[in-house]
């Protein structure tokens, strides 16, 4: 006897009428037009069965204080990072958890079921990373958080700093952070980026580095970042993240620059929605977009995953944990809108941000987790055009989130009493 059998289903990969059949919070099998006996037997209808959404970057201890101490005026990076400077004391560890919670409500009603925050750690308290610890305990049967320690001031350049991250790890954070960027000097970048990768290589832990966030072509310590990965034997366990820069590097430079990327086998975060609007501000015009270059990178082979970065926090006030806004406006800034690419961008807060995360069990193949989301759409480019309904969410078998289908009403003569938004 299964616990559910889902009939009838669309898979990202363009197969449909498939079922999914589901015992003891695995996927057991995945067949065209399976029948079998199940305590639950649910007709998808044709509609799109894809994993959970994957958030790849976010800050989930400055999620939802949006106002506190006060707005961002400008919208302007380093203005939100001032802001952050002055909320940072007034902190609470409750206020912190009670946010973060909220949030990751928020997120499973979305049908995301996993998340990579960077936690501030130079606040000596640690008390964003003890909050997120707890949060991560309470969220755990439904939602999988991984936290990178991440020193917002600099490793180097923040007194202490390197004793705090160390003490963050040893607490049970999971990924060494960085942001070489924001050291005093490049010296100090470079310096930053051996330190950091070779704490991770005798912890044997993973690697996530805000990189290059700037507009300067001179900016370019993923370079040493692929460098320190194929030195320590780090290759697949490291991710760049931002990499903005690259927008406005010199074409043959990246040239040179990608084929090393590949070699090293380094992951990169994109971060759309945040990027775009935060990037290029000393631009009059042409304006710089600001955002990686996705397509680019995915030619050469690199693994690239999207996130979400920020919701109603010191940097952006918008947002709402929706991974098909972020793959939406991904698709638009790297103009991703050939059949193929577009898929990608789907893979991009899906697949690929699964495996730069190194999520055991994720995909719809026999022996994975039963974790995945019923959409109102047919394939992953209506999924991301319409920012689709997520009409049921399960994690390891079990419904944890579910929505109503969205249909209009209409009162116009001669018309259907109701529409949907599919073309099919």
């Amino acid at each position: 006897m299964l616990d559910l059998l889902i009939q009838n289903a669309s898979l990202p990969d363009g197969r449909g009428d498939m079922s999914i059949a589901v015992r003891d919070g695995k996927i057991v099998e995945v067949a065209a037009g399976l029948e079998a006996p199940a305590r639950e037997v649910l007709d998808a209808q044709g509609l799109l069965v894809s994993p959970p959404f994957v958030d790849a970057h976010f800050h989930m201890d400055a999620t939802l204080s949006y106002g506190l101490p006060r707005v961002n005026q400008s919208g302007t990076l380093l203005e939100g990072i001032a802001l952050w400077g002055e909320l940072k004391p007034l902190l609470t560890q409750e206020a912190l958890i009670e946010r973060a919670l909220n949030y990751c409500d928020w997120a499973v009603a979305k049908g995301l079921l996993a998340i990579r925050s960077h936690v501030d750690i130079c606040d000596p308290r640690l008390l964003a990373v003890e909050a997120l610890l707890e949060v991560k305990r309470r969220v755990a049967p439904y939602l999988d958080l991984q936290l990178v320690a991440f020193p917002q001031d600099g490793v180097l350049r923040s007194p202490g700093a390197l004793e705090n991250l160390t003490r963050a790890l040893d607490l049970g954070v999971d990924v060494v952070g960085g942001i070489p960027h924001f050291e005093r000097s490049m010296a100090d970048g470079t310096a930053s980026v051996k330190l950091l990768c070779e704490l991770a290589a005798e912890r044997g832990l993973l690697v996530d580095m805000h990189c290059d966030e700037s507009d300067d072509p001179l900016s370019r310590h993923v370079e040493m970042l692929a460098f320190e990965t194929q030195r320590l034997g780090l290759q697949g366990r490291v991710t760049g993240s931002h990499l903005t820069s690259m927008h406005s590097m010199d074409n043959y430079y990246v040239s040179k620059l990608l084929p090393l990327m590949a070699e090293a086998r380094l992951h990169v975060v994109a971060n759309p929605l945040i990027n775009i609007t935060l990037q290029g501000r000393h631009d009059s015009y042409p304006k710089r977009r600001g955002m990686t270059r996705v397509p680019e990178l995915l030619g050469a082979g690199v693994n690239v995953a999207f996130g979400h970065d920020c919701v109603m926090d010191p940097w952006y006030s918008l947002g709402s944990g929706d991974m098909l806004e972020v793959a939406h406006m991904g698709l638009h800034v790297a103009q991703m809108t050939s059949q193929v690419a577009m898929r990608q961008c789907f893979d991009a807060v899906t697949g690929n941000a699964a495996k730069l995360m190194h999520l055991q069990g994720y995909g719809l193949e026999t022996g994975c987790d039963a974790s995945f989301v019923l959409l109102q759409a047919r394939d992953p480019v209506e999924a991301i055009r319409l920012r689709a309904n997520r009409l049921k969410v399960w994690k390891k078998g079990r419904l944890v989130a579910e929505t109503a289908q969205i249909k209009a009403k209409l009162h116009v003569k001669g018309r259907p009493d109701t529409v949907g938004f599919s073309h099919s």
